[in-house]
C-alpha cells in the first residue's frame, strides 16, 4: 500500500467519490455532506491564533489493484493509520475515490490541536512507512514496491488510467532531466512528449507579487492534454523552472560538436535510405533515434527535433544542418503530410508504451460532499489553508489560470510552439 505525498488541492467529483468515515465531523443521515457545514466543523477545531501556516493535512493511501477490500476495510485501514501517526483523535474525514481504475483513499485532517500547538510531525515519512508496513502485514496486503530510479531505469510513457499519475510524472521528469541534454524549452518539450508529457512556463502577478514557474501536463496518444496540470512545486525541486534553466545552461557545454556529429551521421544514413516519412522514422528508430514533428493546420511540418537515445542529446533539426531542418523535411516528404493534422498532434515513435491496466468494475453511490449555494461565491469561504480540498471544482491556481490565458492568446494570434 502506497502513501501519497500531501498535496494542496483536490477535486472531489460527486459521482466518483464517497465518504467512508469521519471523526468530529457531522454527517447527515442521508450521507450527503454540505461543504459549508463541513468547512465550519473543521474551523471549529482550529485555534483562533497560531503560527502553523498549513494546519490542514491531506494524505492519500493507494492499495494495490489486486487487494480486494470492502469500504469497511478501507475505513478501518485509514483509521488505524491515523492512530499509528497520533492523529486518531483529530477531526478527520475519510473518503474513497474511483476516478481512476484503482480505488484509493483520501484523508483530510488537521495537524494542530485546539490550543494551536502543532502535532508531532517529526520523522513523519519514516513513521508513515512503519505504519503502512504494519497494516500490510495485518491485512495481508501486497507490499508497496518503491521504484528505485537509477541511470538504467527504463523510461515509459505516462499511463493516465493506471493511477498514481503524479508519481509517474515526477519519475519521468527526473529521469529525463538526468539523462538528456537540451538547449531550449522546445527541445525539452520534444523529449517530454515521447513519454506523454508537456511543460508550459507560467508568468504573472498574484496579489501584487510576480511569479515565474512551470506546469506539466499529461498527453494522450494524439498529443492532447489530459486532466489538470501539475505545478512543479508539487513534483519536486528537480522539475522547477530554475532547475530546467540550469540544465539548459549545463547542456550548452555538454552538447559538443563531436556529439552533434555522431548523431548527424546516423540521421544522414537513415535519410539516405528512406523514400517516405514513415521509412525515415523507422530507419531512425533502428538507430535508437526518435523524431518529433510538429504540424500546422494544413499539414505542413514546421518543427523537427531529433532525440538520440544513445548519446542523449536532444537536437532541433537545424542544429544538425539545413537538410534536416523542418522546411527541408517538409519539402522532401510533402506528399506524406496529412491535411487534417492540427498543431497539437505529435508524430513520433512511442518507446516502451506499456498500457497494461487493471480492469475493475466500479460501483459508487452518490454520497460525496455536495456543494450548496452554488450561485453565490460569498456564502462561505476557504480562507483556512487546505480547506479548498472540499471544492467540487479544481481550486483556482495562478499558474494554471495563466497557462489557460496564454493558450487562448496563442490561438488568437495563430502562434505556434517551436522545436
Amino acid at each position: 500500500m502506497r502513501q501519497g505525498a500531501p498535496v494542496s488541492s483536490l477535486q472531489i467529483n460527486k459521482e466518483e467519490g464517497r465518504v467512508l468515515s469521519t471523526n468530529k465531523i457531522y454527517v447527515p443521515p442521508d450521507g450527503k455532506i454540505g461543504i459549508p457545514e463541513m468547512v465550519e466543523d473543521f474551523k471549529n477545531y482550529m485555534p483562533k491564533t497560531g503560527r502553523t501556516k498549513k494546519p490542514v493535512l491531506h494524505i492519500s493511501l493507494n492499495p494495490h489493484p489486486d487487494d480486494v477490500l470492502s469500504d469497511s476495510d478501507l475505513a478501518n485501514i485509514a483509521s488505524e493509520y491515523l492512530d499509528k501517526l497520533g492523529f486518531g483523535e483529530q477531526p478527520y474525514i475519510i473518503y474513497k475515490h474511483t476516478d481512476i481504475e484503482r480505488h484509493h483513499i483520501h484523508i483530510v485532517t488537521v495537524n494542530v490541536n485546539e490550543q494551536g500547538k502543532r502535532l508531532n510531525m517529526d520523522f513523519i515519512h519514516r513513521r508513515s512507512k512503519k505504519a503502512t508496513t504494519e497494516i500490510e502485514e495485518k491485512y495481508n496486503l501486497h507490499k508497496a514496491e518503491r521504484q528505485r530510479l537509477d541511470p538504467d531505469t527504463p523510461l515509459r510513457r505516462v499511463d493516465y488510467n493506471a493511477g498514481d499519475v503524479k508519481r509517474q510524472v515526477a519519475n519521468n521528469v527526473k529521469l529525463i532531466m538526468s539523462r538528456y541534454s537540451f538547449r531550449t524549452m522546445g527541445e525539452y518539450n520534444a523529449v517530454l512528449s515521447l513519454y506523454g508529457l508537456t511543460s508550459e512556463e507560467t508568468n504573472g502577478r498574484v496579489n501584487g507579487r510576480e511569479y515565474h514557474g512551470i506546469v506539466y501536463s499529461v498527453l494522450d496518444e494524439n498529443g492532447r492534454k489530459i486532466g489538470n496540470p501539475f505545478k512543479a512545486s508539487r513534483l519536486g525541486k528537480f522539475t522547477s523552472l530554475n532547475a530546467v534553466h540550469e540544465k539548459i545552461n549545463r547542456s550548452e557545454q555538454k552538447i559538443t560538436p563531436e556529439t552533434v556529429a555522431k548523431t548527424r551521421r546516423r540521421v544522414a544514413q537513415a535519410l539516405n535510405e528512406s523514400h517516405s516519412k514513415e521509412e525515415f522514422i523507422a530507419a531512425l528508430k533502428e538507430r535508437n533515434i526518435d523524431l518529433v514533428l510538429r504540424y500546422t493546420e494544413d499539414g505542413r511540418i514546421y518543427g523537427a527535433t531529433f532525440i538520440d537515445h544513445d548519446t542523449h542529446p536532444v537536437l532541433n533539426g537545424s542544429r544538425l544542418g539545413r537538410e534536416y531542418a523542418a522546411n527541408a523535411l517538409n519539402e522532401r516528404f510533402s506528399g506524406d503530410n496529412e491535411v487534417s493534422r492540427t498543431p497539437d498532434i505529435v508524430e513520433s515513435t512511442n518507446p516502451d508504451n506499456d498500457t497494461n491496466q487493471s480492469q475493475e468494475q466500479q460501483t459508487s453511490t452518490n454520497t460525496a460532499p455536495t456543494q450548496q449555494h452554488q450561485d453565490s461565491g460569498n456564502d462561505y469561504d476557504y480562507s483556512l489553508p487546505g480547506l479548498d480540498l472540499f471544492q467540487l471544482s479544481p481550486t483556482v491556481d495562478a499558474d494554471e489560470e495563466d497557462f489557460k490565458r496564454r493558450m487562448k492568446r496563442k490561438k488568437k494570434r495563430g502562434q505556434r510552439p517551436k522545436f
